[in-house]
Protein backbone atom coordinates (compact mmCIF):
# COMPACT_ATOMS: atom_id res chain seq x y z
CA UNK A 1 0.00 0.00 0.00
CA UNK A 2 3.00 2.44 0.64
CA UNK A 3 2.54 3.45 -3.56
CA UNK A 4 -0.99 3.91 -3.07
CA UNK A 5 -1.03 5.91 0.27
CA UNK A 6 2.26 7.96 -0.70
CA UNK A 7 1.96 8.65 -4.38
CA UNK A 8 -2.02 8.06 -5.56
CA UNK A 9 -3.59 8.57 -2.54
CA UNK A 10 -3.03 12.78 -1.98
CA UNK A 11 -3.29 13.45 -5.96
CA UNK A 12 -6.65 10.88 -5.99
CA UNK A 13 -7.75 13.79 -2.90
CA UNK A 14 -6.39 16.66 -4.38
CA UNK A 15 -9.00 16.06 -7.46
CA UNK A 16 -11.98 14.43 -5.05
CA UNK A 17 -12.26 17.28 -2.46
CA UNK A 18 -10.98 20.22 -5.33
CA UNK A 19 -14.35 20.19 -6.94
CA UNK A 20 -16.86 23.01 -6.67
CA UNK A 21 -19.16 21.61 -3.80
CA UNK A 22 -16.41 20.88 -1.83
CA UNK A 23 -15.08 24.21 -2.45
CA UNK A 24 -18.69 25.73 -1.70
CA UNK A 25 -18.18 23.93 2.23
CA UNK A 26 -14.80 24.96 2.55
CA UNK A 27 -15.76 28.95 1.67
CA UNK A 28 -17.92 28.07 4.71
CA UNK A 29 -15.51 26.46 6.76
CA UNK A 30 -13.03 29.51 6.31
CA UNK A 31 -15.37 32.46 6.77
CA UNK A 32 -14.67 34.52 10.02
CA UNK A 33 -10.81 33.18 10.43
CA UNK A 34 -8.28 36.25 11.25
CA UNK A 35 -5.15 36.81 12.71
CA UNK A 36 -2.62 33.66 13.01
CA UNK A 37 -3.42 30.59 11.77
CA UNK A 38 -2.47 26.72 12.13
CA UNK A 39 -4.04 24.50 9.58
CA UNK A 40 -3.33 20.63 10.34
CA UNK A 41 -4.08 18.44 7.61
CA UNK A 42 -2.99 21.33 5.00
CA UNK A 43 -2.89 18.59 2.31
CA UNK A 44 -2.58 19.99 -1.25
CA UNK A 45 -3.62 23.26 -0.32
CA UNK A 46 -6.97 23.52 -1.28
CA UNK A 47 -7.99 25.90 1.42
CA UNK A 48 -5.35 28.55 0.56
CA UNK A 49 -7.32 30.58 -2.03
CA UNK A 50 -10.01 31.04 0.09
CA UNK A 51 -8.35 32.34 3.01
CA UNK A 52 -10.05 35.65 4.22
CA UNK A 53 -7.95 38.89 3.89
CA UNK A 54 -8.07 38.89 8.08
CA UNK A 55 -5.39 36.49 8.12
CA UNK A 56 -2.41 37.43 8.78
CA UNK A 57 -0.21 33.79 8.60
CA UNK A 58 -1.17 30.93 8.25
CA UNK A 59 1.23 27.37 9.79
CA UNK A 60 0.61 24.62 7.91
CA UNK A 61 1.24 20.75 9.30
CA UNK A 62 1.12 18.22 6.46
CA UNK A 63 2.66 14.62 6.64
CA UNK A 64 2.41 14.12 2.46
CA UNK A 65 5.46 15.15 1.21
CA UNK A 66 3.28 14.53 -2.33
CA UNK A 67 0.35 16.68 -0.66
CA UNK A 68 3.02 19.40 0.18
CA UNK A 69 4.43 19.62 -3.63
CA UNK A 70 1.02 19.78 -4.74
CA UNK A 71 0.49 22.83 -2.97
CA UNK A 72 3.10 24.62 -3.92
CA UNK A 73 1.74 26.74 -6.64
CA UNK A 74 -1.08 27.85 -4.59
CA UNK A 75 0.90 28.54 -1.61
CA UNK A 76 3.50 30.98 -3.53
CA UNK A 77 0.16 32.72 -5.26
CA UNK A 78 -0.92 33.32 -1.86
CA UNK A 79 -1.17 36.88 -0.68
CA UNK A 80 -1.37 35.36 2.82
CA UNK A 81 1.97 33.80 4.13
CA UNK A 82 2.17 30.00 4.61
CA UNK A 83 4.64 28.30 6.65
CA UNK A 84 5.30 24.55 6.75
CA UNK A 85 6.16 24.22 9.90
CA UNK A 86 5.55 20.16 10.71
CA UNK A 87 4.42 16.96 9.65
CA UNK A 88 2.31 15.54 12.69
CA UNK A 89 -0.95 17.46 14.07
CA UNK A 90 0.38 15.63 17.24
CA UNK A 91 3.32 17.55 18.06
CA UNK A 92 2.84 21.11 16.50
CA UNK A 93 6.23 23.05 16.99
CA UNK A 94 4.20 26.22 18.27
CA UNK A 95 4.03 28.13 21.44
CA UNK A 96 1.41 27.76 23.45
CA UNK A 97 -1.41 30.05 23.66
CA UNK A 98 -0.01 32.37 20.66
CA UNK A 99 -2.54 31.27 18.14
CA UNK A 100 -5.89 33.08 17.08
CA UNK A 101 -7.89 30.04 15.10
CA UNK A 102 -7.15 26.84 14.08
CA UNK A 103 -8.54 25.02 10.57
CA UNK A 104 -9.38 21.33 10.17
CA UNK A 105 -10.94 20.17 6.99
CA UNK A 106 -11.35 16.34 6.40
CA UNK A 107 -8.29 15.40 8.64
CA UNK A 108 -9.88 14.53 12.11
CA UNK A 109 -10.50 11.59 10.59
CA UNK A 110 -7.20 10.29 9.57
CA UNK A 111 -4.97 11.94 12.15
CA UNK A 112 -4.10 8.21 14.36
CA UNK A 113 -4.21 9.74 17.51
CA UNK A 114 -6.75 12.51 17.16
CA UNK A 115 -7.47 13.15 21.05
CA UNK A 116 -3.51 14.27 21.07
CA UNK A 117 -3.74 16.20 18.27
CA UNK A 118 -6.70 17.88 19.12
CA UNK A 119 -5.07 18.69 22.86
CA UNK A 120 -2.37 20.19 20.96
CA UNK A 121 -4.49 22.29 18.91
CA UNK A 122 -6.07 23.53 21.98
CA UNK A 123 -2.15 24.06 23.58
CA UNK A 124 -1.71 26.85 20.75
CA UNK A 125 -4.56 28.35 20.91
CA UNK A 126 -5.15 31.77 22.56
CA UNK A 127 -8.03 31.62 25.44
CA UNK A 128 -10.79 32.60 23.41
CA UNK A 129 -9.38 31.12 20.02
CA UNK A 130 -11.64 29.47 17.19
CA UNK A 131 -11.47 25.59 15.70
CA UNK A 132 -13.17 26.38 12.35
CA UNK A 133 -14.23 22.40 11.29
CA UNK A 134 -15.03 20.98 8.04
CA UNK A 135 -14.90 17.06 8.38
CA UNK A 136 -17.22 13.91 7.52
CA UNK A 137 -17.60 11.46 10.35
CA UNK A 138 -20.20 9.37 12.31
CA UNK A 139 -23.92 10.02 10.86
CA UNK A 140 -27.24 10.54 13.41
CA UNK A 141 -28.91 8.03 11.53
CA UNK A 142 -28.54 4.46 13.26
CA UNK A 143 -29.06 2.87 9.58
CA UNK A 144 -25.99 5.03 8.16
CA UNK A 145 -24.43 4.68 11.85
CA UNK A 146 -24.67 1.02 11.16
CA UNK A 147 -22.84 0.93 7.84
CA UNK A 148 -20.04 3.25 8.93
CA UNK A 149 -18.65 0.86 11.47
CA UNK A 150 -19.47 -2.18 8.54
CA UNK A 151 -16.83 -0.46 6.40
CA UNK A 152 -14.61 1.16 8.52
CA UNK A 153 -12.09 -1.20 8.53
CA UNK A 154 -12.28 -1.60 4.82
CA UNK A 155 -11.65 2.58 4.98
CA UNK A 156 -9.08 2.49 6.83
CA UNK A 157 -6.93 0.41 4.55
CA UNK A 158 -7.79 2.09 1.08
CA UNK A 159 -7.72 5.39 2.53
CA UNK A 160 -4.70 6.21 4.31
CA UNK A 161 -5.97 5.59 7.99
CA UNK A 162 -9.41 7.27 7.76
CA UNK A 163 -12.13 6.87 9.55
CA UNK A 164 -15.64 6.98 8.84
CA UNK A 165 -17.16 6.95 12.31
CA UNK A 166 -15.85 9.37 14.54
CA UNK A 167 -18.05 11.78 16.11
CA UNK A 168 -16.24 15.13 15.46
CA UNK A 169 -18.58 17.24 17.77
CA UNK A 170 -17.55 15.02 20.71
CA UNK A 171 -14.17 14.82 19.86
CA UNK A 172 -13.88 18.94 20.46
CA UNK A 173 -15.84 18.84 23.19
CA UNK A 174 -13.51 16.58 25.09
CA UNK A 175 -10.58 18.08 24.43
CA UNK A 176 -12.00 21.10 26.41
CA UNK A 177 -13.21 23.08 23.71
CA UNK A 178 -16.72 24.61 23.38
CA UNK A 179 -18.77 23.58 20.07
CA UNK A 180 -20.75 26.95 19.34
CA UNK A 181 -21.86 26.28 16.41
CA UNK A 182 -22.01 23.03 14.57
CA UNK A 183 -23.86 21.96 10.72
CA UNK A 184 -24.96 18.97 9.51
CA UNK A 185 -25.77 17.96 6.06
CA UNK A 186 -24.81 14.85 3.45
CA UNK A 187 -22.98 15.77 0.05
CA UNK A 188 -24.36 15.27 -2.45
CA UNK A 189 -24.99 11.99 -4.30
CA UNK A 190 -26.81 8.48 -4.07
CA UNK A 191 -28.43 7.14 -0.52
CA UNK A 192 -25.48 4.34 -0.67
CA UNK A 193 -22.79 6.81 -0.72
CA UNK A 194 -24.24 8.41 2.45
CA UNK A 195 -21.72 6.55 5.18
CA UNK A 196 -18.91 8.59 3.52
CA UNK A 197 -20.83 11.65 3.12
CA UNK A 198 -21.75 12.94 6.63
CA UNK A 199 -20.34 16.04 7.24
CA UNK A 200 -19.85 18.45 10.21
CA UNK A 201 -19.47 21.96 9.75
CA UNK A 202 -18.63 24.69 12.25
CA UNK A 203 -16.62 26.06 15.34
CA UNK A 204 -15.43 25.29 18.50
CA UNK A 205 -13.71 27.65 20.73
CA UNK A 206 -10.99 27.31 23.49
CA UNK A 207 -12.73 28.78 26.69
CA UNK A 208 -11.64 32.60 28.02
CA UNK A 209 -9.21 32.33 31.30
Amino acid sequence: MGVWNDQLLPRLTDKLLGNAEVRKLRRKAVDGLRGTVVEIGFGSGLNVPLYPPEVEKVYAVEPSTVARRLAAERVAASPVPVDLVGLDGRHLPLESESLDAALTTFTLCTIPDVDLALLELYRVLKPGGHVHFLEHGLADDPAVAKWQHRFNGVQQVMCGGCNLDRPIDRLLADAGFEVTSLDHEYMRGPRAARPWGYLYEGRATKPAA
